[in-house]
């Protein structure tokens, strides 16, 4: 079998192709590499497996190389736990990792549980998925409800109070909402127009009327990347200058391209340190692999990724040569004050959050993200 990058083929995805034919620990992913959110996805994924690859070139865990099995699940929940279950039951991985998708997650639980298998960094900070604790979900990234509420508090106390929320009819949506609505009350604020889309077949033409009506000076779109970018050029062409914000899930440098001539001044939230700030090792780390390998430089997303990565590589190293499912929930759970490279990670019965950094950039002229 052939190696192959997730930069490479798409098709080889879709296959279930993996990245090491030899491997002696298999971990398996299924996400979106094509669809809504494969820009995301693929620099995620990217990120994790500059991690991956430099702990393989090392020897691997305790001895035994590392293989990521990645899906595509086309952002389709139903597919996403077709997936899941080929990759548990067929392919007999140790661990579930780097899911994309709050619905997405939630439909491959049954199958966590029914095999005492475990998934760690799901790429979503979906509430459900922290409160209450989900036996084999370990989390590292902040949840959106985080997220939202701090953008909020943040437009409110640079005085605007204009502010519409615009979100996808899913749990994904919902949950970004109700964070905002949370900033906005500490703010003393209402949503100036409060709509959902649907997430297939967005129409944004009539919600943007409204926003327009109502003059809305911001906006806060909880959905993927492709329905901001289809709302923030309505919006644009309906004369609006509102200010465009969205959350964490479109860090990725492909979500900027996405938004062409639109992109300069959109607010992102984010869940990890500056990607420049070496003085956070493990941003340095990452950085110092990536030029290793001939890349510029990294984006949010391939952080988010890489710090995934060392949290599942951790948890396989203690759970010992031999590491079974079991021993791996157990390793997870026991995991205390993890140094990540200047952000820690804990775990335990009672808490699979991880981490609750938050942060705002914004898109600047260059085509990158500032804070």
């Amino acid at each position: 079998m052939k190696k192959w990058s997730t930069r490479w083929a798409v098709a080889a995805l879709a296959l279930g192709l993996s990245t090491a034919g030899q491997a002696q620990i298999v971990v398996g992913q299924t996400a979106g590499f094509t669809g809504q959110v494969a820009a995301g996805v693929k620099e995620i994924t990217d990120g994790a497996q500059l991690y991956i690859q430099a702990v393989n070139a090392k020897g691997g865990v305790n001895g035994q190389k590392l293989e990521l099995i990645s899906l595509d699940d086309k952002f389709d929940p139903k597919l996403a736990a077709e997936n899941a279950r080929k990759l548990i039951e067929e392919n007999n991985v140790s661990a579930m990792f780097l899911t994309r998708g709050t619905p997405h997650t939630q439909a491959m639980i049954p199958l966590l549980e029914k095999y005492g298998v475990v998934l760690v960094a799901p790429s979503t900070g979906a509430m459900v998925l922290h409160e209450p604790v989900s036996k084999y979900i370990f989390n590292v990234r902040a949840t959106y409800q985080r997220e939202a509420e701090k953008a909020m508090t943040h437009l409110a106390s640079m005085g605007i109070t204009r502010i519409a929320l615009v979100y996808s009819d899913d749990s994904f949506g919902a949950d970004g909402v109700a964070g905002a609505q949370k900033g906005l009350e500490a703010s003393r604020l209402k949503p100036a127009v409060l709509e959902k889309f649907n997430r297939a077949k967005p129409d944004f033409a009539p919600i943007v009327a409204k926003m327009v009506q109502a003059d809305a000076q911001a906006v806060l779109l909880v959905a993927s990347g492709a329905a901001v970018v289809e709302a923030g050029a309505a919006l644009r062409a309906a004369g609006s200058s509102a200010q465009i914000v969205t959350l964490s899930n479109n860090a990725s440098g492909g979500f900027i391209k996405s938004l062409g001539e639109h992109a300069r001044g959109v607010i992102v939230t984010q869940v990890f340190p500056n990607e420049r700030a070496i003085t956070y090792g493990m941003v340095k780390e990452a950085q110092e692999l990536a030029k290793a390998k001939g890349q510029a430089e990294i984006s949010p997303a391939m952080l988010e990724g890489f710090a995934a990565a060392k949290v599942l590589v951790e948890g396989l190293r203690r759970a010992g040569p031999k590491p079974s499912r079991d021993k791996i929930h157990a390793a997870l759970e026991g995991l205390k004050k993890f140094d990540l490279g200047g952000l820690e990670v804990s775990y335990g019965p009672d808490d699979h959050t991880g981490l609750d950094f938050a942060d705002l950039s914004i898109i600047g002229i260059s085509g990158k993200f500032r804070r």
